[in-house]
């Protein structure tokens, strides 16, 4: 009789195990499809390594997700080869520390957007390469995929949420689509979560291969006004235009919409074109930077096609943050609480 009971309680042990593991899984894949908002911050690369106390901050934005990306180099724009180095670099963009960090964003409950992505020279538009020859852009498809596999594996291997296969690459995409779909192909044969592409909010439009993806990833730096202060009523009659652009794309492909960045300087104009840093005659500004979150929320966040997205971005160390007062970091600004409460109410 005894051992009877020790086999039954054993079984509903293991069902119980097993249907919390199913759960777990369950509740991780409904957020990865977007079935939640996706409310997510993006980890600016760390030079030294961190511990569990850098990514508390990041949990208590109500995030669910958080961005980490490793950066490669190219020297100039007509310069093809992807240069990255293991034993060179921050420790956040290295293998190991991006395994590490990953690991310690799982430890706090928030799930990962891996995104390998290209710095060129001095800080060069990625959209603008423009090679001459099919051998040079051999070369860049060759080291490219390199690049970008070495971080599949990882993501793979780490069993993160979602991967980025690219970022702004708007030449690169439109005179190599059949690249890029081959490249998909290989990626998929590695990870099994989901993938996305970053597309510019003035070129997403024109990416041949949303259909082979999970989510339409913008670069959400739309221009939503010209005032120094942005006017509450002027931010929101001018997303409509962009509203329903997404909407008509989202539509057509039949995939949700993924802010893959999004974020405004803490500046005057920071609204005219929010994808610059503030220029030196700009002054401090926290409360248009607000007024643009709160806005966007407003806005964008509760559309069934919109995905969430990921915040342009926080700073795990206070040594990067040489001149944050105007930059795009929220840290310590009036939008952080703006962004916190939003998240809250999406969670």
């Amino acid at each position: 009789m005894k051992k009877k009971l020790f086999l039954l309680l054993t079984i509903a042990i293991a069902s119980c195990n097993s249907q919390s593991k199913d759960l777990a899984q369950h509740q991780t894949t409904a957020q990865a499809t977007g079935a939640s908002k996706i409310n997510g911050i993006t980890l600016v690369a760390t030079r030294d390594s961190i511990d569990h106390k850098a990514i508390t901050p990041i949990k208590n934005y109500n995030a669910n997700y958080a961005a980490i990306i490793p950066y490669a180099w190219m020297h100039s724009l007509d310069q093809p080869q992807i240069n990255y180095e293991e034993k060179r670099g921050w420790w956040g963009e290295k293998p190991k520390g991006v395994a590490v960090t990953i690991q310690l964003m799982k430890d706090q409950g928030i799930d990962v957007l891996l995104k390998p992505q290209i710095w060129i020279g001095r800080g060069d538009y990625t959209g603008h390469i423009k090679l001459k020859t099919e051998e040079a852009w051999k070369t860049l498809e060759d080291s490219y995929t390199a690049y970008i596999m070495r971080f599949v594996h990882i993501a793979a291997n780490e069993k993160i949420g979602m991967f980025c296969i690219g970022t702004e690459l708007d030449s690169f995409v439109k005179e190599r689509p059949a690249y890029w779909q081959q490249l998909i192909k290989n990626i998929r044969e590695i990870y099994t979560g989901k993938l996305t592409y970053a597309g510019n909010w003035d070129s997403y439009k024109h990416v041949s291969f949303w259909n082979e993806l999970d989510f339409i990833g913008v670069d959400a730096y739309f221009p939503l006004s010209e005032e120094k202060t942005p006017d509450a009523t002027t931010v929101t009659k001018n997303w409509q235009k962009w509203k329903n652009e997404m909407k008509g794309i989202s539509e057509k492909f039949d995939k949700k919409i993924l802010f893959s960045e999004y974020g405004y300087i803490s500046a005057d104009f920071a609204g005219k074109e929010p994808w610059k840093n503030a220029q030196e005659e700009h002054e401090v500004n926290e409360e248009a930077q607000h007024i643009l979150f709160q806005q966007l929320y407003e806005n964008m966040w509760q559309e069934d096609w919109m995905a969430g997205g990921f915040i342009w971005k926080h700073h795990a160390e206070n040594s990067k943050w040489h001149g944050y007062e105007k930059r795009f970091t929220p840290q310590n600004k009036k939008a952080q609480k703006t962004i916190t409460e939003a998240y809250r109410k999406a969670s």
